[in-house]
């Protein structure tokens, strides 16, 4: 073979294989972008699902509820927190379901928000809570509430029949399936014999509401 000949062809084989290296490198770079633009979507949606369910919290088992009332609960003075009342019809009933919200103006820690609840779920039933029955609402609270500070909510949604659940800040906490606990702790608000009676009208819609 020639000798100019042989040259060529080993510097056409040269640039073949560069060819192909590149288009390997270049591939893979395809496979990469390719694989992050999947990673980033993929990251956006359970972003975005985390947020629809931070929205959807309680309001998921309370379909077009509707604030009947609101109103502030204070104590010597105190603003300690103000508190709405959500339904599905027109009116408040103790056979439908129905989410009391709390939205705290102070720091209260656990222990208080489980003693007071506790004290007047006592008072309203005229002390007839049995020991078991206290042990485990108390055991329930406790678990459901947290330390709370300004900003933070705590909503119950009432269950008839079934019992209540818990949600801190729109994140699910405590189920309690007991309707005599849900019926004796939301009492404390809505019961004729509730503490703060201007508050109770407020949220049942029966007074001007803030």
């Amino acid at each position: 073979m020639r000798p100019d000949l042989a040259l060529r062809m080993k510097n056409l084989c040269s640039i073949n294989a560069i060819s192909i290296q590149d288009a390997i490198v270049v591939q893979y770079l395809r496979v990469i972008e390719v694989s992050m633009a999947h990673r980033a979507r993929w990251a956006c949606l359970c972003l975005l699902l985390a947020a629809f369910s931070a929205v959807a919290d309680w309001r998921a088992d309370l379909p077009g509820a509707q604030r009947l009332g609101s109103g502030e609960f204070t104590w010597f003075g105190l603003r300690l927190y103000t508190a709405q009342l959500w339904t599905a019809g027109q009116v408040h009933d103790w056979n439908q379901p129905f989410a009391l919200e709390l939205l705290y103006h102070r720091s209260l820690s656990r222990g208080t928000l489980v003693q007071a609840s506790l004290e007047e779920m006592r008072r309203l039933n005229g002390g007839g809570i049995t020991p078991q029955q206290r042990t485990a609402w108390t055991h329930g609270i406790e678990e459901a509430f947290v330390d709370v500070h300004p900003g933070m909510r705590i909503t119950g949604l009432y269950l008839p029949g079934q019992g209540c659940r818990f949600y801190v800040d729109g994140k699910f906490s405590r189920e309690i399936a007991d309707p005599v606990f849900a019926r004796a702790f939301f009492a404390i608000w809505l019961d004729p014999g509730a503490r703060d009676t201007q508050l109770r009208q407020r949220l049942l819609g029966l007074a001007g509401n803030d």
